[in-house]
């Protein structure tokens, strides 16, 4: 079967404001016909907690703890629960809705984007499988995504291992999601507000048996350019497309900078709900 040509951004290290940003711009000059289908990958520098499109902040979210650690809070197009994006790669695909073979629905869609992911965990010699969830998810009040896999999501040794969402803007459909490499348990709970230090303790004790990291499950510590790597031939592989290199010209960088700016880096955009 004849591939076909997706553009690939590598991005390295970037702000928070700047990734969701990033993020937008390619959806938008993908719906005007700009540019091909496009896969990027990412790292956040200063770290970063993403909020769900629809979640609230207040009472959720403890801000001043993520201000104390250095950690940015932005808020993603996407849908679901907040993400703390420190030691992973993360991965967004932006693609047609009309796009030849792409399923209509959002789980079956899922499923096939999800294939460049279970291939990239292939590639690095970890037996991942899809998450079929059994009945109804069962649904809690907690802010912290990676409690439980949805639909699709790729699951290491029963343990969700990378957690995505999905949404679908002006015809085209933008799925990220987050590899964590490692996972800082303590970190990721002091980021959230509950009842007490109680409760928050074993709540974490809780999550560490439902998430794992990468570098949890491979005999030799991996680094952020070993995992694009893998999951670069994994979406190629998964996807049956070939990536070109797409290098933004300044202008182009110019108009990421100022939404980042004004947008992605705007209190009332990030703390609204």
């Amino acid at each position: 079967m004849l591939k076909e040509t997706w553009y690939f951004v590598d991005s390295g290290y970037c702000t928070p404001a700047f990734n969701m940003a990033m993020d937008e711009i390619l959806l938008d000059w993908h719906s005007d016909g700009k540019i091909p289908p496009v896969i990027r990958f990412y790292g956040w520098r200063p770290a970063g907690i993403s909020v769900g499109y629809f979640q609230k902040v207040s009472g959720k979210i403890d801000v001043m703890a993520a201000e104390n650690y250095g950690i940015k809070l932005v808020r993603r197009l996407t849908g679901g629960r907040a993400v703390l994006h420190d030691q992973e790669l993360t991965y967004s695909v932006l693609v047609s809705e009309e796009y030849p073979g792409m399923p209509r629905t959002v789980k079956e869609s899922y499923r096939l984007i999800s294939r460049g992911l279970l291939e990239g965990f292939k590639e690095l010699g970890i037996e991942a499988e899809f998450s079929i969830p059994e009945g109804k998810l069962e649904t809690t009040d907690s802010a912290v995504c990676f409690e439980e896999p949805s639909w699709y999501e790729l699951v290491v040794e029963g343990r969700k291992a990378a957690g995505s969402a999905q949404t679908r803007k002006k015809g085209v459909i933008l799925q990220h999601g987050s590899i964590p490499l490692n996972m800082d348990e303590i970190k990721l709970f002091d980021l959230f507000i509950f009842p007490n230090d109680r409760v928050k303790e074993r709540a974490r004790q809780a999550f560490a048996g439902k998430a794992v990291s990468i570098n949890e499950v491979v005999n030799e510590p991996r680094t952020f350019d070993d995992v694009k790597g893998a999951f670069k031939k994994g979406f190629e592989r998964g996807l049956n497309i070939d990536l070109v290199p797409f290098k933004l010209s300044d202008q182009q960088m110019a108009d990421v900078i100022d939404l980042s700016e004004t947008k992605y880096g705007n209190a009332e955009w990030n703390y609204s709900r």
